[in-house]
């Protein structure tokens, strides 16, 4: 309850530990290419991961990022471009309701947790991610509409790509939040069970009434 109330995660204490290098190498050796390299980078970048196991990497508060995975799964994605995804990166950000469809019609690799007030973007490089999570904002702040964000983001993986500006790519271009983004919901047991309970003492009341009498 009490990291209820906080907001805390207890996984996050994970952040509290380093992996061995070599252990990591000898891990990720056996991967395909594509999230081997990936993790290259990631490690290159932010040291060891706090956690490690045969199929993924995880590093607690890296950077502008709650949280960062690598698996060695690679799962297809073909917008804007056919490619492979296996870096997930998550921040806290309360989606509104009425913006779900439209993050859901954007880009299937944006990802949003209400309950825990995460929000996260999986794709094959940091710089999608940002560029996902920057326009995950627009949609969300209304200057930006899904479809008008589906071309803004290949136009701004292609200049990434090219070596041209690209702005969307280089940072998140808004605060991010430090807990207090969860949506725990609100109950509806009581007058459910209240219901429910009615429900019971109307048929146990209607069994004794329909019982023969005892000849």
């Amino acid at each position: 309850m009490k990291h209820k109330m906080k907001g805390e995660l207890q996984s996050e204490h994970g952040g509290d530990y380093l992996t061995d290098p070599v252990q990591v190498e000898e891990i990720i050796k056996r991967w395909p290419k594509a999230p081997q390299k990936g993790a290259r980078q990631m490690i290159e970048q932010y040291g060891p991961p706090n956690e490690v196991t045969p199929t993924r990497l995880v590093w607690y508060r890296n950077g502008p990022w709650k949280r960062t995975q690598i698996t060695s799964d690679e799962l297809a994605h073909n917008f804007p471009m056919p490619h492979v995804d296996y870096l997930t990166q998550w921040i806290d950000y309360r989606v509104p309701l009425d913006n779900f469809d439209d993050i859901a019609a954007f880009d299937g690799s944006c990802l949003v947790d209400r309950t825990a007030g995460e929000a996260a973007a999986r794709c094959d490089s940091e710089a999608a991610n940002i560029v996902t999570l920057n326009l995950m904002h627009s949609i969300v702040t209304g200057h930006t509409t899904f479809d008008e964000a589906r071309k803004i983001y290949a136009e701004q993986m292609a200049a990434y790509t090219t070596g041209r500006d690209a702005p969307y790519a280089e940072r998140l271009r808004f605060d991010v939040a430090e807990g207090g983004t969860q949506d725990p919901d609100e109950t509806m047991m009581a007058g459910a069970m209240a219901h429910q309970v009615g429900e019971k003492l109307r048929e146990a009341i209607g069994a004794e009434t329909e019982r023969p009498p005892e000849p």
